[in-house]
């Protein structure tokens, strides 16, 4: 008896063909692909034909028409069948068509639509009208949190019983010791000192950097002197005024460092290892996979309270109001404090790691993928 045989979209993993680092999507259909064939699955890279420059596209299979024309087509009642003949076709980065097999989507948030002004105004209105036309082609919804659910029903106007909730993962190898000597290298080339706060991110109005940088502003001078404050990730949309903050702290000489060109996973690592405290302060997240970074990392914690942050933490790290900008600082205190309390935390913190692994990511949705075929 042959696998089953799952088409996945695989669009976001191009970032890494020139050393990139994914974003949350793409790490996710990543940890999918490599983890589904120990499942009995054999996972099948799709993409929509587009005007790519050779060399920056993964060989994977190309449906018959581009993403925008194929939704159309879909909108009139026209079907596809997907390369390959799959069994069920997945798609991880919300472009979902209507097609001659079943159809799995993850929606990983419905933060366009929630929150417009979060995102980018090109084509906006457009765009959030395809989301919710799209989200109606599929059979089965995948939400990586709870707390995603109700925003999923509200939103893309899907019923609950379409919805099966699958968390995300984080790679075993985050909990593996680094090279202390590294670590040490990268730091230097970076102009780094160990013990820093650490943001990891994308550059946009939820991920709330302004008020990060302004609340590490707030600190102790004698801490700040101590302890840099790195920001790691690309500009992305409406970060104007993020990166105003940035210039303005760095011109009063604070210790305020932004990495926009780190790439590969092992670089990453040995940054996470340098770390004195991660801090997400982030608005609003569907998930939030850099929480589970840090705990594999053996770091402090401390992220905001809200959306699917909790969850993600189950009680590892140090919670705070991410409008609150003194809770913010008290609670970047806290991280660095040599407290009984804190080593608790990085200990719940591993053990979060250790649980929530792609392996067990990839048993439940297959688990999904045999319920519609």
């Amino acid at each position: 008896m042959r696998s089953m045989r799952i088409g996945i979209t695989t669009t976001t993993l191009e970032p890494a063909l020139n050393g990139g680092i994914l974003d949350g999507i793409g790490i996710y259909t990543r940890a999918l692909m490599s983890r589904l064939p120990a499942q009995g699955i054999t996972p099948l890279g799709l993409s929509y034909p587009t005007m790519r420059i050779p060399g920056t596209h993964l060989e994977a299979p190309a449906m018959p028409r581009p993403y925008p024309q194929q939704l159309i087509a879909s909108m009139l009642g026209l079907s596809v069948q997907p390369p390959q003949l799959s069994d069920l076709v997945h798609v991880t980065d919300y472009r979902c068509v209507r097609m001659r097999c079943p159809v799995v989507a993850t929606l990983h948030d419905a933060i366009p639509l929630r929150f417009p002004q979060w995102t980018s105004m090109r084509l906006r209105r457009l765009k959030n009208v395809l989301m919710k036309q799209a989200a109606r082609y599929a059979d089965k919804v995948i939400a990586v949190s709870h707390a995603a659910v109700p925003e999923l029903v509200e939103y893309f106007q899907i019923t609950e019983d379409r919805i099966a909730v699958v968390p995300n993962g984080v790679d075993q190898d985050w909990l593996d010791p680094v090279s202390p000597a590294a670590v040490a290298e990268l730091l230097q080339a970076r102009g780094l000192r160990t013990g820093y706060f650490l943001f990891v991110g994308t550059f946009q109005p939820r991920k709330n950097i302004r008020r990060l940088v302004r609340a590490y502003r707030s600190l102790p001078l004698a801490v700040r002197q101590q302890r840099q404050l790195l920001l790691v990730g690309k500009a992305g949309w409406r970060c104007e005024d993020d990166l105003a903050e940035i210039h303005r702290a760095r011109e009063q000489s604070e210790n305020v460092v932004w990495l926009n060109d780190l790439e590969g996973h092992d670089a990453l690592r040995l940054t996470y290892a340098g770390a004195g405290a991660f801090i997400f302060p982030s608005l609003h997240e569907g998930y939030g996979i850099p929480v589970l970074e840090a705990f594999g990392s053996g770091i402090p914690v401390a992220c905001s309270n809200t959306s699917s942050l909790p969850e993600v933490a189950g009680g590892a790290a140090i919670e705070f109001d991410p409008t609150d900008e003194d809770a913010m600082a008290y609670a970047m205190l806290q991280a660095v404090a040599n407290t009984d309390d804190n080593l608790k935390r990085v200990t719940l913190g591993r053990q979060r790691a250790a649980a929530l692994s792609w392996d067990n990511t990839a048993r439940q949705t297959a688990a999904v993928y045999r319920e519609l075929v």
